[in-house]
């Protein structure tokens, strides 16, 4: 087939016609999938076939267990067809089960993602993307800020509902890695007398090294709007107010989950030699733990790097952050005055960086 495209002409068989559609078709639609998922656990999917037990779940007995309205029973298998065909569930003898990713959806499962997703998920968060065109012919910070007339950090403290919905994601996510990290990785706090989580919410991280290290003193730092009226329940762990920006508490160990990435070059150097005094001022030499993304570190598969760049646009569309390579890493490193630094792989996509002065 030839077909005209400003004045130059395209030929395109039929087949790669109809693949070239189907390709586009695939990523227009590709917001369903994550909808579907949502809809799922709200509807309470995962854990109704969870409650059945260990043998498949009929339709039948899946639509009676929801709360649905009588003229929408008709539509769950259809649903459910999508989620199976997504890897969500198996169709087995007529019946559901659960699979290794449905299983991070149950609400008992402290290791549950379901929080992060419909923190991820809240029209606070995807409206923006429809801004993004737009943002790129204005001169607005953040296509967030477009959609939202605000920065995110000032939205989500101003908005009590959407910022519990962040915070409980933020939470369900420092509770899976600081499982792995304790499970399979607890050598890396060894050795660790004090430590700082910076910008580390309501402790939730924090809360568990000081549980598995009673001799470590571990300290939240962060705003005063998020820990202000949050209490102390354990001796060797406390919420200190403050601003990653201008002081950092001294400590052994600054840990950094999920905050660089939040913020430009500029702003990161600022933060890091923060930490480097902060680890340096009582004459030691301590370290700065960073768990973030490092771009392409990890197995070479299209669907890891595809999440990794998911990422990416995520941070540049609500808060202006990035995600960085390793080059981009380690040149952040060195513009804060540190001489070295360790790259871990350890946690999936993300990995653990160990900075030291």
């Amino acid at each position: 087939m030839n077909m005209e495209a400003g004045g130059k002409k395209l030929a395109m068989g039929g087949d790669e016609l109809l693949e070239a559609q189907s390709h586009i078709w695939n990523h227009i639609f590709n917001f369903i999938n994550s909808m579907s998922l949502k809809c799922a656990i709200e509807l309470g999917i995962p854990d109704a076939i969870h409650s059945h037990g260990p043998n498949p779940m009929p339709l039948s007995l899946l639509v009676s267990s929801l709360q649905l309205h009588p003229n929408k029973t008709q539509f769950i298998y259809r649903l459910m067809r999508l989620l199976t065909h997504s890897g969500f569930f198996v169709l087995q003898e007529e019946g559901y089960l659960l699979t290794n990713s449905s299983r991070l959806l149950l609400k008992d499962n402290p290791c549950a993602v379901s929080s992060f997703l419909l923190s991820m998920l809240q029209p606070a968060l995807t409206d923006p993307f429809q801004f993004l065109s737009i943002w790129f012919q204005t001169d607005d910070q953040t296509p967030f800020e477009t959609a939202h007339g605000m920065p995110f950090w000032e939205y989500m403290g101003n908005k009590a509902k959407d910022g519990e919905v962040f915070n409980e994601g933020m939470a369900s996510d420092a509770r899976l890695v600081i499982s792995v990290l304790l499970g399979k990785y607890k050598s890396v706090f060894e050795g660790v007398e004090s430590l700082v989580d910076v910008g580390g919410g309501t402790g939730t991280m924090a809360k568990a090294i000081s549980q598995a290290f009673p001799q470590m003193e571990c300290t939240v730092f962060d705003l005063p709007q998020v820990v202000a009226h949050l209490k102390e329940d354990q001796p060797n762990f406390k919420y200190v107010e403050g601003d990653m920006f201008k002081l950092i508490p001294p400590a052994d160990t600054i840990l950094l989950k999920w905050i660089l990435h939040d913020w430009s070059d500029e702003e990161c150097v600022k933060i890091l030699k923060n930490c480097k005094e902060a680890i340096t001022s009582n004459g030691k030499k301590g370290k700065v733990m960073v768990i973030d993304l490092v771009l392409f570190n990890t197995k070479n598969d299209q669907d890891s790097i595809e999440s990794q760049l998911f990422f990416d646009m995520l941070m540049m569309v609500e808060v202006g952050g990035k995600e960085r390579e390793e080059k981009e890493w380690a040149k952040l490193v060195k513009e804060a005055g540190f001489s070295a630094y360790k790259i871990f792989p350890i946690l999936g996509l993300r990995s653990l960086i160990e900075i030291y002065p």
